[in-house]
């Protein structure tokens, strides 16, 4: 349990102090801001300290089972029910029916970085859906945005009903205030915001850029190990989850609700991030990619990418994921007489690709930090033609680390299908086909 040595000034922001961390995934957490903040023996005592309310914040159904089962009990100065009825916030730039997407073409889909905005932009106005499946309302599948943003969130506070948010920064910094305390956010690390929690986004360095994956079927665990034992890719206990902290203040502030793909508003009097203490398995985390514990060949052939697998989303049915977050960090490849960048290949899976930082190894040109890539279901897809030459020719009697770049994959079981905005905006790239074009034949019956 959380007990902070400082006294707390509760007329004023508990997030303003320097955030700390505990350690661990989907751990029991306990953590208070004041000390005896948390009942001793009982989640609902008759009159909770300090004059705070007890609720509880659940992620699963009631009776999912105790391995699966997410929640936690939040002490707060308020209940979540008081605010002003909700009220619809247009948006054009949000997609939930992918039902009503254009048809989804099989070619390759590449795009360049959005731009920063040029008006004033902030976290939640900034995103723009991508590409998607399923549905919110099923409760199945994903929606991919990209945001960029140029302010913070001043006395604005957002909550999605639609699913957890796996966020991406690709640009700047990102301060996330939460109900249950604050994360800040770097290029390089990724944030698990869960559905329901509320959170402000402010913008340390004045504007980000970066991909959200929207997450509607089974919460986000971390993947079996299975041959590899009982370490290695993403160790538990680098996955960090912030210590209560809180906001005591009143004014006139704005709750927007996201339900259905819709944004709603609400008058709320009061700062919703008003979680004196908590306890539970069910809360925001991040995690820093550059942890991550490779996996790879030290002998021949280039392996499946599912040893990048960080975090995935289950399906009903065994072995295939609804969603699979996949890294491509820096690493050694070592691997003799193999043609060492991942190969040609067509997947039944379909994937979505982003860039934080460098270079991909399979592409040479063309693909750059804060844009994104598209190869759905059996399209064919793989190194360009520069890149197949060199690797076709290079020495591999030697070790090659590939440095200085952070690529990553959204990929789902389902169909991703691109939005009318993704295949009409200008960042689309439509010469992206031209990269395979270079590609020689090679073939000579007359020689092995």
């Amino acid at each position: 349990m959380d007990t902070p040595t400082r006294t707390p000034n509760t007329a004023s922001s508990r997030l303003e102090i320097e955030p700390g961390y505990q350690s661990g995934f989907a751990n029991e957490f306990a953590t208070e801001a004041l000390p005896g903040a948390l009942p001793e023996g009982r989640n609902s005592p008759q009159r909770a300290a300090y004059g705070l309310y007890a609720e509880q914040l659940s992620g699963t159904a009631f009776t999912a089972p105790r391995g699966h089962n997410r929640r936690s009990w939040l002490y707060r100065i308020r209940p979540a029910a008081v605010h002003k009825p909700f009220t619809l916030l247009p948006s054009e730039r949000l997609v939930a029916n992918f039902a009503e997407v254009p048809p989804t073409p099989p070619n390759q889909l590449r795009w360049d970085a959005l731009p920063m905005p040029t008006e004033p932009t902030d976290f939640v106005d900034g995103w723009i859906t991508m590409a998607g499946n399923g549905s919110a309302e099923a409760m199945n599948g994903c929606a991919i945005h990209l945001y960029a943003a140029n302010r913070s969130m001043k006395d604005r506070f957002f909550y999605n009903a639609d699913g957890e948010l796996l966020i991406v920064p690709q640009e700047g910094r990102l301060h996330i205030a939460t109900e249950m305390g604050r994360l800040d956010v770097e290029p390089f690390e990724i944030v698990v915001i869960p559905r329901g929690v509320r959170f402000a986004v402010n913008l340390p360095d004045g504007a980000a850029r970066g991909y959200i994956c929207e997450n509607f079927g089974a919460l986000l665990r971390l993947p079996d190990l299975g041959p590899i034992g009982s370490n290695g890719l993403a160790n538990p206990r680098d996955f960090l989850t912030p210590h209560a902290a809180y906001e005591d203040r009143e004014g006139d502030f704005e709750l927007v609700a996201k339900m259905n793909g819709n944004l709603w508003r609400a008058d709320i009097g009061h700062s919703p991030l008003d979680v004196v203490a908590w306890h539970g398995n069910y809360a925001p985390y991040k995690y820093d990619l550059r942890r991550f514990n490779t996996i790879g060949s030290i002998s021949f052939d280039h392996p499946d990418p599912s040893i990048f697998l960080v975090l995935q989303s289950q399906s009903d049915t065994p072995g295939v994921d609804t969603i699979d977050f996949v890294i491509f960090p820096p690493r050694w490849l070592a691997a003799e007489d193999t043609f060492r960048p991942p190969w040609f290949h067509r997947n039944v899976a379909s994937e979505f690709m982003g860039l934080v930082h460098g270079v991909y190894d399979a592409k040479a040109e063309g693909f750059v930090p804060g844009g994104a890539s598209l190869h759905n279901c059996m399209s064919g897809h793989g190194p360009d033609a520069d890149t197949f030459e060199k690797a076709s020719h290079g020495d591999t009697s030697t070790p090659k680390k590939v440095g200085d770049t952070m690529a990553f994959m959204f990929e789902t079981r389902t169909l991703i299908k691109p939005t009318r905005f993704a295949l009409e905006t200008a960042q689309l790239q439509a010469n992206y086909y031209e990269c395979w074009q270079g590609l020689k034949k090679h073939f000579n019956p007359e020689q092995r």
